[in-house]
C-alpha cells in the first residue's frame, strides 16, 4: 500500500449514481437516483430538472425558507430511518466553499444531499532531538461514527455561525483540553478536498487545515469524552500507519500526508511527490 491509495480510498465516486440538487438554479449538491425519486413526490418543495435533477421550488425564495422546508424534509427521512445520527447542528449550503449560503441543513444529512461539508483539521506536534513526534488520539469506542478509529490531534465539523480558526479554538478545547491562548498559536497551512461515495451518499469535502507546534511539556487530553486518550507518536510511526493501515478515520490521512509532505518528510524527488501534491486537493 501507499499514501495513494489513501487519497485514491477518499476519492471513489461515481456520479453517474447521482442526480444534481439545485438551489436557486445553482448546483448545490448530489442525490442517489432512488432518493432524488423519493423526493420529487414533495412537490411543494422539489421541482424536477429536464436533466433528472432536482430543484428547491422557486417559491423557497429565502434562506429562511429554504431552510425550514428542508428540515421538514429531513425530519421525514428520520423517521424513515434514511437519515440517522442527528446533531442539531447545521451546515451552510452554497454553490460554492465560502459563498453566501442559500440555506442550512442538519448535519446528519449533508451526505444524502451531495452537499459540501467544512470542517478544521489540526496536527498537535512536538520537535524532539530525534525528529518530529505527532499526538495523535483515538476516538472513543462509543462514537456513533468511526469508533476506535485513530484521528488527527483535533478535528471538527464546521456549522454555520462561527468562523474557521473560532471553531478550531473551540474544538481544541473540548477535544483535547488544549487552552485557547495556546492553541491560538496553530498556524493555517491550507485545504485539502476530496469526493468520496459512502453509504450515507457523497462527501465532497473540505478541510481547513492547521499546525500547532506544542510545548514537549504538555499532554493533551480527552476533555468531552469524544477521544480516549492521546499518545505521542515518533512520526515515522505515524507514516507507516498511514501508509499500510486503515487505522485512521479515512479524511485524517489526508491531512497527515499533507503535513508529511509540507515539513518534507517524503523527499521532493520521491516518484510520488506531485501525485500527491495533486492529489490532496480535488476541489469538486
Amino acid at each position: 500500500m501507499s499514501f495513494l491509495d489513501r487519497i485514491a480510498e477518499c476519492n471513489r465516486h461515481d456520479l453517474s449514481g447521482f442526480a444534481p440538487f439545485r438551489v436557486a438554479g445553482a448546483r448545490v449538491g448530489w442525490i442517489r437516483h432512488a432518493l432524488a425519486q423519493r423526493l420529487s413526490a414533495r412537490r411543494d418543495v422539489f421541482a424536477p430538472d429536464a436533466d433528472g435533477g432536482l430543484s428547491l421550488r422557486d417559491e423557497l425564495a429565502d434562506h429562511a425558507a429554504r431552510s425550514a422546508a428542508m428540515d421538514d424534509v429531513v425530519r421525514g427521512l428520520e423517521r424513515d430511518g434514511l437519515v440517522t445520527g442527528r446533531r442539531d447542528e447545521f451546515y451552510p449550503v452554497a454553490p460554492h466553499v465560502g459563498s453566501p449560503p442559500l440555506m442550512q441543513v442538519e448535519r446528519a444529512a449533508v451526505a444524502a444531499f451531495g452537499i459540501a461539508a467544512c470542517g478544521v483539521h489540526m496536527t498537535g506536534f512536538v520537535r524532539r532531538p530525534d525528529g518530529i513526534h505527532v499526538w495523535v488520539p483515538r476516538r472513543a469506542r462509543g462514537k456513533s461514527t468511526y469508533p476506535g478509529m485513530l484521528d488527527n490531534t483535533v478535528a471538527g465539523g464546521l456549522p454555520v455561525g462561527i468562523g474557521i480558526f473560532e471553531n478550531l479554538v473551540k474544538e481544541c478545547a473540548e477535544e483535547a483540553a488544549i487552552p485557547a491562548e495556546l492553541a491560538r498559536r496553530a498556524i493555517p497551512v491550507g485545504a485539502i478536498a476530496y469526493c468520496m461515495e459512502a453509504p450515507d451518499g457523497l462527501k465532497p469535502d473540505v478541510q481547513f487545515c492547521f499546525d500547532l507546534e506544542l510545548p514537549a511539556d504538555f499532554v493533551p487530553r480527552p476533555a468531552d469524552g469524544e477521544m480516549e486518550g492521546f499518545e505521542l507518536w515518533p512520526v515515522a510511526r505515524a507514516m507507516a500507519t498511514v501508509r499500510d493501515t486503515r487505522e485512521f478515520k479515512f479524511n485524517c490521512n489526508l491531512v497527515l500526508i499533507d503535513f508529511f509532505l509540507r515539513h518534507g518528510l517524503v523527499a521532493r524527488d520521491d516518484p510520488q511527490h506531485d501525485a500527491l501534491c495533486a492529489g490532496l486537493r480535488r476541489f469538486a
